[in-house]
């Protein structure tokens, strides 16, 4: 242990992150070694030096190419976050010197994609408009990841159900519900009142298994006494579900915000059934152990105030008849 902790105290340097990153992404030596620009003997000759350093068996070496073992899987973890802190460092420092205050990346959930965050993001653009922002958008399984590796500084959207995880915090920023949606000339747009029973005899359109809306919806049909449709197709994409909507007369399961925007722009139309309490809040979640940058912390603040029911633009919901 002692030549471990001497290694990496005094020896490990930043071109090793890159080279076991560069290993683990394309398992090859001679391929790896062109893609950080050095020969495949320097790259050789580097990873036996770093074995021998730590006195840790890093790789297997096959003829197919080479396969991190465990400690190898552990040290490209680290690796990979602490890169991105270099990353992360080398943006600060350049916005500083530019005048700006650095940079903020954020993972955005579909919820806050298409409405609060655009309007949080023309906000801090026009305060800030030097600073450097990544938007990388997924599903919690996708995203949380990107956060405990320090690639983001925050996500936005749907709370993920069961609270907060350790090390995580959250903020909540506005309760929103959950609207029913079809194409505008859906025949059940016609009335003014409806009940779930009428749902069933069209196709739907579902958020997948495992995503946030997926387990509340089942209980829905579930508390109605009702069967998940089985013609029905699975996806989080917008641009599908509103294409979909739009040749069909399925139905779909949308955020409220979400709902109105589409139909204030005349492209869906909004179901007249209220579901209540279906799902939990819109909010950040970060993680704790990292402080959150200057910029981080100014996007957050427009976050709250763009959640703020004064802040949303006035959109009528769109009713056919």
């Amino acid at each position: 242990m002692a030549q471990l902790d001497a290694y990496l105290r005094t020896s490990f340097k930043p071109r090793h992150l890159r080279l076991l990153v560069a290993l683990d992404e394309i398992r090859h030596l001679g391929k790896a070694a062109a893609s950080i620009n050095i020969s495949q003997p320097a790259v050789s000759k580097a990873l036996g030096e770093l074995e021998r350093g730590l006195d840790l068996k890093l790789f297997e070496r096959t003829a197919r190419g080479v396969y991190p073992t465990a400690y190898g899987e552990c040290l490209i973890r680290h690796a990979r976050a602490m890169l991105s802190e270099i990353a992360q460092t080398r943006d600060e420092l350049q916005g500083i010197a530019s005048g700006s205050s650095g940079s903020v990346r954020v993972g955005a959930l579909a919820t806050a994609a298409v409405e609060l965050l655009p309007r949080a993001l023309a906000a801090f653009k026009a305060r800030q408009p030097g600073v450097f922002v990544l938007v990388r958008e997924g599903t919690v399984e996708t995203l949380l990841p990107e956060l405990w590796l320090g690639n983001l500084d925050f996500i936005v959207g749907r709370l993920p159900e069961g609270g907060n995880a350790p090390g995580l915090a959250e903020k909540t920023l506005m309760e929103e519900g959950v609207s029913l949606v079809t194409g505008r000339h859906h025949p059940l747009t016609r009335r003014r009142r409806l009940r779930w029973s009428a749902l069933t005899s069209y196709p739907w359109v579902l958020p997948p298994v495992n995503t946030l809306l997926r387990e509340p919806l089942e209980r829905a049909f579930e508390d109605h006494g009702l069967a998940m449709p089985a013609d029905r197709i699975e996806t989080l994409s917008f641009h599908i579900i509103r294409a979909y909507l739009h040749r069909t007369n399925a139905i779909a399961a949308l955020a409220a915000d979400v709902a109105r925007y589409y139909a204030a722009l005349k492209l869906l139309a909004i179901l007249p059934l209220e579901l209540t309490k279906l799902v939990r809040p819109v909010g950040i979640v970060w993680n704790r152990q990292r402080p959150i940058t200057p910029g981080g912390q100014a996007l957050m603040q427009c976050l709250e105030d763009a959640a703020r029911p004064a802040a949303a633009p006035k959109q009528p919901a769109f009713f056919a008849g």
